[in-house]
């Protein structure tokens, strides 16, 4: 089991990074919000839930041990796999996720694609009990999105992302469109315009 990695982040992706340890470039899948915290060359610490398959091995990487404990716990449920995990803590951020269940809000849960209503009755019926619910109350992070054909090269990047997440390539290109046609994504270039737009749509996506 490989509960942390910590080294050097050599590459940002939209929904994952790539961490040096020793000479081995590692691939940890991460929520958008979390790969945009980074820069290439800085240091990286995430905690991690190392997802065993017969065809594969795949990291799974949290900025904190709250957002690995949840990541972990809604998979207890049936039919939530890791995937589905991973998009319920991209669209929404641990305390959000925590509130929706202790408080059975059925329709914060169904904005996570892949995730319909007799679903998340069930994850609000398996887990209200076991999830201790928010102490304090303050601003959750922007979530859910979506991305479009526009001017914006980066605009496919972003679709491509939104479609990895769970939502269809219709709703992604009306969630960029949307987005694009405010100037406020557009303020910056490469790397941190692709992380504004990914962000500004999943913003779009959760209304």
């Amino acid at each position: 089991m490989i509960a942390t990695v910590r080294g050097t982040v050599a590459h940002v992706g939209l929904d994952h990074l790539v961490v040096e340890m020793g000479g081995v470039g590692v691939r940890v899948l991460t929520t958008p919000a979390t790969a945009a915290a980074f820069s290439a060359g800085d240091d990286a610490h995430l905690h991690t839930s190392l997802v065993v398959r017969e065809e594969s091995l795949t990291l799974y990487g949290f900025a904190d041990g709250e957002a690995l404990a949840l990541f972990e716990q809604v998979q207890t449920v049936s039919g939530v796999g890791p995937r589905l995990a991973q998009a319920m803590l991209a669209v929404h951020d641990p305390l959000e996720v925590r509130r929706a269940i202790s408080g059975g809000d059925v329709v914060a849960l169904t904005k996570v694609p892949g995730i319909g209503r007799k679903g998340a009755e069930r994850i609000v019926l398996e887990l209200r009990d076991k999830v201790t619910p928010p102490a304090l109350a303050h601003d959750a992070a922007p979530s859910a999105a979506s991305t479009s054909q526009t001017g914006h090269p980066e605009s496919g990047q972003v679709v491509e992302a939104l479609v990895g997440l769970g939502w269809s390539t219709r709703q992604a290109e009306e969630a960029v469109r949307t987005v694009t046609e405010d100037p406020g994504p557009a303020s910056s270039t490469g790397a941190a315009e692709v992380s504004g737009l990914l962000r500004a749509a999943l913003r779009e996506l959760g209304r």
